[in-house]
């Protein structure tokens, strides 16, 4: 199934499974927190510093539709100038750049829009055409690992969670205040209390871990990994390895559908889609993109009907039919897309493109890109949530 370059299916708007819980989609603070004193003790939060002020305007505030009020804001990771890049949803324009600390790359928003959690590491940036031994020789800095909470309406990170050794992505259960990490150097997922700030379990998982999705039922966690092209299965609760899913080369993010009875993981190396049945822990099919593709970071509009899958250093966003499994639709969106996320009335997806430093808007209708908004250095994740209240 090839990625087709002709006209694009129609949006169906049409029922997908009742689904389960809210899910939110998914520079500097300088040496302050660069050389923060690590934690005393496993599963203790820390202060950020008193340095962390978050500019009250940002200097690179465009006039893209300022008068429009926000109802919404794309938060984006930007790995290295170390801070949050803040887009009004609607009106395009950037309000706010947050410092939050070192590579951040996976981003959550909670439900009412009041906070911001942040994987950040210390581990230098190793990618897989480095050496190890170059890569072993650069300095690591592990007083800088952790998920920062960043409070939406002051714009500053209030604390710093434990998120278990070079935390990259995550997860969250709002209802059971869970955090589900992985720790990419470790070969490990970290399972922490969100309210105590307490690592409950450490889980050895596949080698270099990336993805977590936790199921819409909360009763457990997907991880993938990237060397092992696979899927390791973890019980939310107890942290115990249920099983382990084989899938296509180099798998970077994973998805479920809102029923939970599919899971999608994105094949970097296999230029694919593999699909998961759930109840028999299976690839049930997969989904052929065009040869160029790199495929990364996933979003779903299950009510369309439509998965979006961003593809790298394709320079593209598939658009995959989740009732025929065929792709209906690509766009050409900037260098290397990484995460995506989609405005929550679905009318807009939002692309984190690395080497461009700037987001792509694509109206999901046309799949055409209406704008490229400037963010920080290496824009890595996007999730989008509601204006704080304060805001």
């Amino acid at each position: 199934m090839q990625a087709t370059t002709g006209p694009v299916l129609p949006v169906r708007r049409r029922p997908f499974g009742n689904g389960g819980r809210f899910h939110s989609v998914i520079r500097a603070l300088g040496s302050g927190l660069a050389a923060a004193t690590l934690l005393a003790a496993a599963g203790c939060s820390r202060e950020p510093p008193a340095a962390n002020v978050a500019p009250a305007e940002d200097p690179r505030a465009s006039t893209r539709s300022a008068t429009l009020k926000p109802t919404h804001l794309a938060y984006v990771t930007n790995e290295d100038s170390n801070d949050l890049t803040v887009i009004a949803i609607p009106g395009r324009e950037v309000v706010a750049t947050i410092p939050v600390g070192k590579r951040p790359r996976g981003v959550r928003v909670s439900p009412d829009g009041s906070l911001v959690y942040v994987a950040l590491s210390g581990s230098p940036k190793c990618p897989p055409t480095l050496p190890d031994e170059e890569c072993e020789a650069l300095v690591t800095d592990k007083s800088a690992d952790g998920i920062a909470e960043v409070d939406a309406a002051s714009r500053r990170v209030t604390r710093v969670l434990p998120g278990g050794s070079d935390p990259e992505t995550f997860d969250i259960d709002w209802e059971a205040r869970r955090l589900f990490v992985s720790n990419e150097d470790s070969n490990e997922a970290t399972i922490v209390d969100l309210d105590s700030a307490e690592i409950l379990h450490t889980v050895a998982v596949g080698r270099e871990p990336e993805g977590v999705r936790l199921a819409p039922d909360g009763s457990r966690f997907y991880v993938t990994a990237e060397t092992d092209s696979s899927v390791t299965i973890v019980d939310a609760r107890t942290g115990e390895v249920r099983g382990e899913i084989k899938v296509g080369t180099r798998p970077r993010d994973v998805l479920f559908t809102p029923d939970g009875r599919r899971a999608f993981t994105s094949d970097e190396l296999a230029a694919q889609v593999s699909v998961i049945d759930v109840e028999t822990e299976q690839v049930e099919a997969t989904v052929k993109l065009e040869p160029e593709a790199k495929p990364m970071g996933l979003d779903i509009d299950a009510e369309a009907g439509r998965l979006y899958v961003a593809n790298g250093r394709g320079k593209t966003v598939s658009v995959i039919d989740l009732e025929t499994l065929e792709v209906v639709g690509s766009v050409e969106v900037g260098e290397r897309p990484w995460g995506i996320a989609l405005s929550p009335d679905r009318r807009w997806l939002y692309t984190a493109n690395g080497p461009s430093d700037d987001v792509s808007i694509v109206d999901t209708s046309s799949l055409e890109v209406v704008d490229r908004v400037p963010a920080g250095e290496s824009p890595w994740g996007v999730a989008v949530g509601p204006v704080p209240a304060g805001r």
